[in-house]
């Protein structure tokens, strides 16, 4: 049941429509979404039957025709694809219209986990730096997770409170705050949402989105762009945050173009006309959103002096042993984390020692293992990115084999090979083995293994 204090606080916000929302809240209907890695180009196979129709504003965004069971697709292991609702990927049309192609940008994620909105960035700016933050560090776990999963050596992920962020001044060229909201854009598919509303809490919500811009907004950079959404349909969060933006900085509102068949609903703000977009469920196939975008002034600030760590480096030997593994020809910056050696994209080495001096860092780059003596241990962070690798052995698994795999079990494999092997699915790595003379050992993690192993009716 829809709270009636949410529904007499829409009555007056364009688009929406009493009887029709009610409706398609009632009936419930379950809309499946997922966006593709272009990192890791694959026919989807296992989804191929159940892909429907396209998401119109987000060129590697598809609908599916029904919800499979995803724990159960060693392709989401591979990091093929996120499932990401659909709404959210509007965020690609932003880019596309106020980035274009021009994208060696810094660029923060503030509010980041579970990494729809992170891993739908690095697939864009694929020639920039992503910083990708949570505060709870329970779920920058899980975002830590989902990054890796997608492959990127050029994203970094942070541990960090909004505030933490305002010595970076006028570092990022983009900020994108997907808000922490009171969720009734969620009231569809999650009916705790709905029990936890409440106008006091719409309220609260709103304070605290206001202290997490006024943390960030220093450290975007002139003519820097600042994404800002929720999963909510109230004003205070949406149009009103919209118009103390506005009001508070010195930005302006950017318009969005809107295809009328999509069914967005472009709103402007009481007092400033900033526009914002709101995404209606019974307008556009998927859940409630609200998005609005802005464009710092330029003024005449000039660029800040940070203090960089300085990061260990591999020595001699450890890079001889580096390059018999991986190919070593693309420019990266290679250096040390404990004893683990890591690579980052050369370009932006400089930042990187900026944010190692200002941040808590849970992951930086790509993690290429540990060097004992003449052997690389590789991490499984290297089998999941897209860095090319050297001398490599692999092998193609089915889908039971797969999932075998992902639960940490012993697979079995017709084969003399001993030492370590990449397991495949559908040519994508799924982590390594290390193949012994009467055994294997599996060194998918622990912490990701697939616990519900009741599989063995999967079709292959």
């Amino acid at each position: 049941m829809i709270p009636q204090q949410l529904i007499q606080s829409l009555q007056n916000i364009l688009g929406f429509n009493e009887d029709a929302f009610c409706k398609v809240h009632q009936a419930k209907e379950a809309i499946t979404s997922i966006r593709v890695n272009p990192l890791k180009k694959n026919e989807l196979d296992v989804n191929k039957q159940t892909i429907s129709e396209s998401v119109p504003w987000c060129k590697y965004g598809f609908y599916l025709a029904e919800r499979p069971f995803f724990t159960h697709d060693p392709l989401l292991h591979c990091g093929a694809y996120y499932v990401q609702e659909a709404s959210s990927m509007f965020l690609w049309q932003i880019l596309e219209q106020h980035i274009g192609a021009d994208t060696q940008k810094a660029v923060l994620d503030l509010c980041a986990a579970p990494g729809g909105k992170s891993t739908l960035l690095a697939s864009y700016f694929t020639n920039g730096l992503l910083v990708s933050n949570e505060v709870i560090k329970q779920r920058a776990n899980i975002l830590v997770e989902n990054i890796t999963k997608w492959g990127g050596a050029n994203v970094v992920v942070t541990n960090n409170d909004a505030s933490h962020f305002s010595g970076l001044e006028s570092f990022f060229d983009v900020v994108v705050i997907d808000a922490p909201c009171s969720g009734s854009g969620l009231f569809r598919k999650d009916a705790d949402a709905i029990k936890e509303w409440s106008i006091d809490n719409v309220n609260l919500c709103s304070q605290r989105q206001q202290r997490i811009v006024s943390d960030i907004m220093d450290s975007i950079n002139n003519n820097g762009i600042l994404i800002y959404s929720t999963c909510s349909y109230s004003k205070q969060e949406n149009e009103d945050i919209v118009d103390w933006i506005l009001t508070e900085f010195n930005m302006d509102s950017l318009q969005i173009q809107l295809e009328t068949s999509w069914g967005i609903v472009e709103t402007t703000s009481d007092t400033q006309n900033g526009f914002g977009y709101r995404f209606y469920p019974d307008k556009v196939k998927g859940e409630g959103f609200f998005v609005a975008a802005f464009k710092k002034r330029a003024n005449d600030n000039h660029p800040k002096k940070y203090k960089e760590n300085v990061l260990l480096k591999p020595n001699k030997q450890e890079m001889e042993v580096v390059e018999k593994n991986i190919d070593t020809t693309i420019p990266y910056f290679y250096f040390k984390h404990n004893d683990s050696i890591r690579v980052f994209p050369i370009a932006w080495q400089k930042q990187l020692q900026i944010l190692a001096n200002k941040l808590y860092i849970k992951k930086a780059g790509i993690e290429l293992g540990v060097v004992k003596g003449k052997d690389l241990i590789p991490s499984h962070e290297l089998a999941m990115s897209n860095i090319a690798l050297k001398n490599v052995t692999h092998f193609n698994l089915n889908k039971t084999q797969a999932l075998q795999y992902l639960s940490k079990k012993e697979v079995i494999i017709d084969t003399n090979f001993e030492g370590w092997a990449l397991f495949k699915y559908q040519n994508l790595a799924l982590g390594w083995v290390k193949m012994l003379k009467n055994r294997m050992n599996n060194y998918y993690p622990m912490e990701w293994r697939i616990l519900n192993t009741n599989f063995e009716n999967e079709k292959n």
